[in-house]
């Protein structure tokens, strides 16, 4: 048997060593003339698409491989088809490899990069020990003064192989699932970005039912957005989102605001803007141009407004950066326009370029793709952490397999933090670029399930790496998706609102957004920590407030928060969540403050209103002493409010003490409840 063997492999070594490289000359197939015509006029149809721009070439390679059947031994037809196995966006760059190793071995001299190229596509295969010794014996036909930049090119190609190495070798903890036949397609999807909860999806796609249905200058149909939604487990066959969104131009997804009510798009003009269409009601308006701080007569690619909704995070190639597209940060300011650009600095930005930038629910943390820092090939995404001096941290490789030596790009995170979804060229693939999830698990030990509401999406397709050796815990988030719908609260009709979300420590507004103006629905994050107060406020109506004080311990969570807004008319009353005391003193709390000049702006505004300050407290205690001190605390407000402008005849105050409790006393969260302070609209 062993004799057997190492005949077949003297045989097949034999193969290789004796072939010869075979032109395309009419004399080497003068028994096949018919044959040689048609290989030739098949190479001459390959070569138009080979001699465009680098896009172009994947169209050369069927009419190659048919020029290649007739004859398998031309070492420059081999060179050409794994040339074009390895253009941007193939998905089959690991093909390249026997034809580029057979063009080497049919003539050593092909081409001046066949070492650059069999090293490309022994990176890419991550066969990283050959791909470094090709790089290398590349290295060596370069000329120090004429190639500077290919020998740079090759250096930083080394370099990537180095990263991958110590990569693999303590991979990720992560499932990556490709989300199937509902969203991708054998053409190009990428840019996905998700809603907090996970329940949208809108990416960009270039498919034949594109807007207008033109190519554009690469021999590919022009990007239009698309958009699928997750219902009952499932992602929903994705739909073109049509006009105004999509025009018969480029029009591909930017960015999307946190409460899912601003999507940024990009367009093809002035080298590459930034637009922002508004969801109103059920339908997106026009898009808009964002403007000259934002755009400018460079490329402007993606974007990510953080929670605060006041700070955008921005991709451009404008002058003045660290090199090829960097991450900025721009501010809105207080007459509501946006500042100068302010570049995020050498410790984000590379000499490279960077890419689909993404800020967490937290606001601190940053996702982006880079194909600098220690990047294994292409881009690669990468996390990095904003500190409480300003500072960022290194940027963390969200490591193998989540990055490969090919583009690894445009991610985007669900408010969980569970998932992440981005766009891969995986050969496992329905076609060119597709978008998959990313699963992130915990360090390694027994499952432990959770019984968080998570809004959690699944998976259409099969695991297709999964680096568990063991079973593993979910991942957790410091986060609260604060979600649901105001409305009227005797028509029951949704409402649009504005709603201002407040640091009550620090008496900040920290963030400031609308319901949807159809649908009442709103939806915000919470990250951990900090004690929020929520005011929702509607023209001719009563603002609501509540409080939210979610430690730093707190993990993920969904609370699913409806509110009813009361009209103004006599009788109607408020809790006014956000009033607090000194523990058994009617001495009102700095974190107050908000709430009180919430309740003096509405007043001012109508003129016409007389209220009642109400205090109770729970049971604790005598009748008389809650009586006491109920009263103490609701004349404090209207002192508060009697100093800062209102007229003492439009206010009263009155203390119930242990009267009407709203929960029951037999808890600490019930008590909590019932210690409070209302208003209600005595004239109007």
């Amino acid at each position: 048997m062993k004799k057997v063997l190492l005949l077949l492999t003297i045989l097949f070594a034999a193969q290789f060593s004796y072939a010869q490289n075979v032109e395309f000359d009419k004399k080497n197939f003068k028994d096949n003339v018919k044959g040689f015509k048609q290989a030739m006029d098949s190479i001459k149809e390959g070569d138009k698409y080979y001699e465009m721009p680098i896009e172009w070439h994947y169209h050369s390679v069927p009419f190659y491989l048919s020029a290649n059947a007739f004859n398998p031994n031309n070492a420059m037809l081999n060179y050409k088809i794994g040339a074009c196995y390895l253009t941007p966006f193939s998905p089959f760059k690991t093909i390249a490899i026997p034809y580029l190793e057979k063009a080497y071995q049919l003539n050593p001299n092909v081409a001046p990069d066949i070492h650059y190229l069999l090293g490309r596509a022994y990176h890419i295969n991550m066969e990283w020990d050959k791909a470094i010794k090709e790089y290398n014996n590349y290295g060596m036909t370069l000329d120090v003064k004429r190639d500077a930049d290919k020998i740079t090119d090759t250096k930083k190609k080394i370099q990537e192989c180095k990263n991958g190495i110590e990569l693999v070798k303590h991979p990720t903890r992560v499932f990556i699932d490709n989300v199937g036949p509902s969203i991708n397609t054998q053409y190009r999807e990428y840019g996905p970005i998700i809603s907090a909860d996970e329940s949208e999806m809108i990416f960009t796609s270039r498919r034949p039912n594109t807007t207008g249905g033109k190519l554009a200058d690469d021999g590919l149909y022009f990007e239009d957005l698309y958009i699928s939604l997750f219902r009952n487990g499932k992602w929903l066959p994705a739909t073109n989102m049509g006009a105004p969104i999509n025009t018969a131009e480029h029009d591909a997804t930017a960015g999307l605001s946190p409460d899912g009510q601003i999507l940024y798009i990009y367009k093809d003009e002035n080298g590459g803007d930034i637009y922002q269409s508004f969801l109103e009601g059920d339908e997106w308006s026009a898009p808009k141009e964002m403007g000259g701080k934002i755009n400018s007569k460079s490329h402007e690619s993606s974007v990510s407004l953080a929670p605060d909704n006041k700070t955008l995070y921005l991709v451009s190639d404008r002058p003045g950066g660290y090199g090829d597209r960097d991450i900025y940060k721009v501010v809105l300011n207080d007459k509501a326009k946006w500042g100068e650009p302010q570049n995020l600095g050498p410790v984000i930005n590379t000499q490279y370029a960077e890419e689909g930038v993404d800020m967490q629910a937290d606001g601190k943390t940053l996702f982006f793709s880079s194909q600098g820092h220690n990047s294994m090939g292409g881009f690669d995404v990468f996390k990095s952490s904003l500190d409480t001096n300003g500072k960022w941290s290194e940027p963390e490789n969200l490591g193998y397999p989540v990055n490969t030596p090919g583009d690894d790009v445009f991610f985007s995170i669900s408010a969980s933090g569970k998932h992440g979804y981005y766009a891969s060229v995986r050969k496992e693939g329905y076609g060119e670029t597709d978008i998959y999830m990313i699963t992130f698990l915990g360090q390694e030990k027994p499952v432990a399930l959770s019984n968080e509401d998570n809004l959690m999406a699944g998976s259409t397709g099969v695991v297709t790496d999964a680096m568990m050796t063991s079973a593993v815990a979910v991942n957790k988030t410091k986060m609260t998706l604060l979600k649901g719908v105001i409305t009227d609260s005797t028509t029951h009709l949704p409402l649009e609102a504005s709603i201002e979300l407040v640091d009550n420590k620090k008496n900040q507004v920290i963030a400031d957004f609308k319901s949807n103006s159809k649908t009442g629905k709103y939806l915000v994050s919470l990250p951990a920590g900090t004690n929020y107060g929520i005011a929702v406020k509607a023209d001719n109506y009563l603002f609501y407030s509540a409080n939210f004080d979610i430690p730093d311990t707190a993990v993920y969570q969904v609370v699913e928060k409806n509110v009813a807004l009361q009209s103004l008319n006599v009788g109607s009353r408020i809790v006014l969540r956000n009033i607090f005391f000194d523990f058994d003193k009617a001495t009102l709390r700095s974190e107050s403050t908000a709430e009180l000049d919430r309740l003096i702006n509405l007043l001012t505004t109508y003129a016409k209103l007389k209220i009642e300050i109400s205090g109770y407290t729970d049971n604790k205690g005598s009748q008389a002493y809650n009586q006491k001190l109920s009263e103490a605390r609701s004349k404090s407000v209207v002192d508060y409010l009697i100093k800062h402008g209102i007229a003492a005849d439009r206010l009263t105050y009155k203390g119930y003490g242990m009267d009407n409790p709203i929960a029951t006393n037999e808890t600490d969260e019930g008590r909590q409840q019932n210690r409070r302070t209302e208003f209600k609209i005595t004239g109007n």
